[in-house]
C-alpha cells in the first residue's frame, strides 16, 4: 500500500510540473500578452469605465510598478477583448504571474500580480463585466492554467460577483483561501459626525492639545498635491519622511531601492496628470511633519502610504494628518469611498476610520471535476501552516529589537 501510495504521489507531482511548463510555455509563446504590450489608450477606457475601481492596477500605476518595482517587474496580462467599431476593445484586464513566482511552488495556476498595494482586483468593464470575468477565466484555462488565484480581491464587490456568476454558471465555486477586514471610510458622511462617533469627545479634545502643541513650531497647515507640478515639489518631501523612520530600519522604505524609488516617482507624477492621485502634506511652520500618497480612482480613494517625522511622534502626526485627509475626502462629492489598504487591525486607521472591507485570496477553479485544484488548495495551505510560524517570529524578533533601539 505504501508503495502505490509514493506511486500515486509521483505521478501526481509529474502531471503538477506538465501542467507548470505549459503555463510557463503559453506565457511565452504569446497565449498570456506581457503587461508592457497591452494598448495603454485600451486600458485608459477600460479603467474610466469599470465596475469596481482599483487604483492600483490604473495604467499609469501598474505599468511603472511593472517597468521598475523590486520584484515585480515583467509580469504577463489576462486580457478580454471584444470587436467595436473603433477595433479591438478591452472590457477585461488582470496582471498575472505564475504560482511559481507568486509563491515558489510549482502549481498549475495563475496569480494576480503584486501592484505595489494590497488590492488586485482585475478590472472589468461595468456594461459587460460577466463577459469579461469569463473571458479572463478561459484565457487562463487555455494557457494551460488548471487555476486562477485572485489575491487582495474585494469579497463583496462587483467584480467577485461577476466571477461567482460565470463560475455558477459551469457548475462551479469560488473557494476563499483566506481573508481579513481592513479599514475603510464612509466619505458620504459628515466629517465633524463621522469623527466624532470614530474617537469620542475624550480622543477629540487630546488630538486637539497634540495639534496646538505641533503649533508650537508654526502655523499647522494641511496641503494638496493634484498637479503634476505639485506633485513634483512634494514627492521629495514624503520619501524623505518615509524614510527617516522605522521604514527605513526595516529597510523597506520607497526610496532605499533604486527601482522602487523610480517607480513611484513615475506612477503618482502620470497618476496625477490624469487626476488620480493626490499628495497630502502637514506642516507645521516650515517643517513637514506628516506625508502621504492618496491614489483616487471613480469613486474611491486609496491611501497607498504614509511617512512621518518621528520627532513628532508625542503630537500624532500620522493621525493629525489622517484627521485631515478624512475631511478632505468627505467634502469632496466625486469620492464616496475611501481603502485604507491597510493591515488588519492597524493601530493608527482603525480606530479612525471604522468601516470595514472584506479583502481575501480566491480560488478560481477553471473546470469542473479536475484533480489538480485539490491539490493546489493543499499545497498553498501547507505553505501557510509553514510560513506563519516563521512570520510570528520574525515579528515578535523585531518588535524586541525595537523595543531595545
Amino acid at each position: 500500500m505504501v508503495e502505490i501510495a509514493n506511486a500515486a504521489e509521483a505521478a501526481t507531482r509529474h502531471k503538477m510540473n506538465l501542467a507548470r511548463t505549459s503555463v510557463n510555455a503559453r506565457v511565452a509563446t504569446g497565449t498570456l500578452v506581457p503587461l508592457d504590450t497591452v494598448s495603454a489608450e485600451r486600458w485608459r477606457r477600460l479603467s474610466d469605465n469599470a465596475v469596481e475601481p482599483n487604483g492600483y492596477f490604473l495604467p499609469e500605476w501598474e505599468l511603472a510598478v511593472n517597468a521598475t518595482a523590486q520584484g515585480r517587474t515583467d509580469v504577463s496580462a489576462l486580457t478580454a477583448q471584444v470587436a467595436a467599431s473603433e477595433g479591438q476593445r478591452l472590457i477585461g484586464l488582470l496582471p498575472v504571474v505564475s504560482a511559481w513566482r507568486a509563491y515558489g511552488l510549482p502549481l498549475p495556476a495563475l496569480v494576480s500580480a503584486d501592484p505595489y498595494g494590497t488590492l488586485a482586483t482585475p478590472l472589468l468593464d461595468r456594461d459587460q463585466a460577466d463577459e469579461a470575468a469569463k473571458a479572463l477565466m478561459q484565457q487562463a484555462q487555455d494557457s494551460g492554467a488548471h487555476a486562477l488565484i485572485l489575491r487582495d480581491i474585494a469579497l463583496d464587490g462587483a467584480v467577485m460577483m461577476s466571477f461567482t456568476r460565470k463560475l455558477a454558471c459551469r457548475g462551479l465555486k469560488p473557494r476563499v483561501l483566506q481573508r481579513h477586514e481592513r479599514a475603510s471610510l464612509d466619505a458620504t458622511r459628515n466629517s465633524d459626525d463621522l469623527l466624532r462617533d470614530a474617537l469620542g469627545p475624550k480622543k477629540l479634545k487630546e488630538l486637539r492639545r497634540q495639534r496646538n502643541r505641533l503649533a508650537e513650531h508654526g502655523d499647522v497647515i494641511f496641503t494638496i498635491a493634484s498637479t503634476p507640478s505639485e506633485i513634483k515639489r512634494d514627492l521629495g518631501t514624503f520619501l524623505a519622511l518615509e524614510a527617516s523612520g522605522w521604514k527605513a530600519k526595516r529597510g523597506t522604505a520607497l526610496a532605499q531601492h533604486e527601482g522602487d524609488a523610480a517607480f513611484v516617482r513615475r506612477a503618482v507624477f502620470d497618476a496625477a496628470a490624469r487626476g488620480n492621485c493626490e499628495i497630502v502634506t502637514l506642516n507645521a511652520g516650515d517643517i513637514p511633519v506628516a506625508s502621504g500618497i492618496v491614489l483616487r480612482h471613480l469613486d474611491r480613494a486609496f491611501y497607498f502610504k504614509m511617512g512621518v517625522d518621528e520627532r513628532f511622534a508625542k503630537c500624532s502626526p500620522g493621525v493629525q494628518l489622517t484627521l485631515d485627509l478624512t475631511r478632505h475626502l468627505c467634502a469632496d462629492p466625486t469620492i464616496a469611498m475611501a481603502d485604507s489598504t491597510a493591515i488588519p487591525g492597524h493601530p493608527m486607521i482603525d480606530p479612525i476610520w471604522r468601516g470595514r472591507l472584506a479583502i481575501a485570496d480566491v480560488l478560481i477553479p477553471l473546470s469542473r471535476h479536475d484533480p489538480f485544484v485539490p491539490a493546489i488548495r493543499a499545497g498553498l495551505a501547507l505553505r501557510t501552516l509553514v510560513r506563519e510560524p516563521a512570520r510570528h517570529l520574525v515579528r515578535t524578533i523585531r518588535k524586541l529589537r525595537e523595543k531595545r533601539s
